[in-house]
């Protein structure tokens, strides 16, 4: 009799006692898909919705699993710096119209899943004071007040940008500090694609790049220099984080500070431009480099999304913008043969925050083929925008 209650305690302690819990807290979410397409994105939940499960389980200790039973990464994120995670993401596939169940569960045994594919950003030093982010589709950069102070100087091989630079990428391995590394030796090494995994043929200048900011005034763009700090919020591996500030600009006198973060897997990076100035300015505007006005520029104010299909050596490359349409107060493709000023431009109504999203695709990437594959991918960005994952909460067991 004794030795029967042992064991059947011991089982049950098997059973339920991991994490030194009787029995682990689970917490099911649901999420839906409410477009008739599949989705594969990144969910976030907040601290907030966290926090009554997090008194049954370790934060430490939590883990996802998906609707195979299978654990699956996920990447904490704390925004503010204060050493405290404001935010749980993962990745969640959901086919059209479709609903499914992953599983919180406290977890000490398992460790989080690595995933195979990633996302990185960091500031560069070893090439002036670039900061660039990348994934598994796509990589930008941008310019810091090193380079602005050499460009300042004629210093060649520096640039004075707030615009966005991309760079075109044909592998989903991270590539932004192998090719850094091989400028210090050769500085034309990323400016070549010998390797196969692409290369960095895109021209910025005073151009927007790929989203860059600034204010549509009588026919002129008043933009700012570059960034004087940059902040990493988080590399990654789902979803990496930074923002850069900018230096008060314009006769408006505005003062930027642009958060950007890139999901794995999203030919888009997101861009928060939370902005004051000492005078009302008249709007702000996003704008896509035109280059020489040999591309294809469709703007499309209805649904909120822009594009540019353009020739870039022997292959196309299509870059885009995604934004609210109820906040676009109108658009132009502005064409000029003073270099770097042909921009596609988005005006929008002046706010504090502004929130978009700018991408490119290659086709040597495979990602498309042609500019109607482009387009079809911007309609679906501008749709996912509009339409979020679904997150509910529907059961809890101690």
């Amino acid at each position: 009799m004794f030795k029967t209650k042992n064991s059947l305690l011991g089982l049950m302690c098997a059973i339920g006692c991991a994490n030194g819990n009787f029995i682990q807290a689970q917490q099911l979410i649901e999420l839906t898909n409410t477009l008739d397409f599949p989705r594969n994105e990144i969910v976030s939940i907040s601290m907030t919705e966290l926090r009554p499960y997090l008194k049954k389980t370790k934060e430490a200790d939590l883990r996802i699993k998906d609707e195979n039973n299978k654990f699956i990464p996920i990447q904490w994120i704390d925004y503010d710096g204060d050493g405290k995670n404001d935010e749980l993401i993962f990745q969640a596939v959901i086919d059209a119209k479709k609903t499914v169940n992953y599983t919180m569960i406290g977890d000490a045994k398992n460790p989080v899943p690595v995933p195979k594919l990633s996302t990185y950003s960091r500031l560069v030093p070893e090439r002036v004071d670039d900061y660039a982010w990348e994934n598994d589709k796509v990589a930008f950069r941008m310019y810091g007040p090193k380079g602005q102070k050499e460009a300042e100087q004629g210093i060649k091989g520096s640039t004075l940008s707030s615009g966005v630079d991309i760079w075109l990428k044909r592998t989903d391995q991270l590539v932004i500090n192998k090719w850094y590394k091989g400028y210090l030796t050769d500085p034309m090494y990323y400016h070549k694609d010998t390797r196969g995994e692409g290369y960095d043929p895109y021209h910025v200048g005073d151009s927007r790049g790929v989203g860059g900011i600034g204010i549509w005034e009588n026919d002129k763009l008043e933009v700012s220099k570059n960034f004087i700090s940059a902040r990493t919020i988080s590399e990654g591996p789902l979803r990496t984080v930074f923002e850069l500030t900018y230096f008060t600009w314009g006769k408006y006198k505005v003062q930027e500070v642009k958060r950007i973060s890139l999901d794995v897997g999203s030919n888009f990076s997101k861009f928060e431009s939370t902005f004051t100035s000492q005078l009302p300015a008249p709007n702000y505007t996003i704008g896509i480099s035109l280059h020489k006005n040999e591309g294809l520029a469709k703007l499309n104010d209805r649904k909120g999304y822009y594009l540019h299909w353009e020739k870039i050596d022997d292959a196309y490359v299509g870059e885009g913008v995604v934004v609210n349409p109820n906040i676009v107060k109108k658009s132009v493709s502005y064409r000029t043969e003073t270099p770097d000023q042909s921009n596609l431009l988005i005006v929008t109504t002046p706010q504090k925050k502004l929130t978009y999203y700018a991408g490119f695709a290659w086709q040597k990437s495979g990602q498309i083929q042609n500019q109607d594959d482009w387009e079809k991918m911007l309609e679906k960005q501008s749709q996912i925008v509009a339409n979020p994952i679904v997150i509910k909460f529907i059961k809890q067991t101690k």
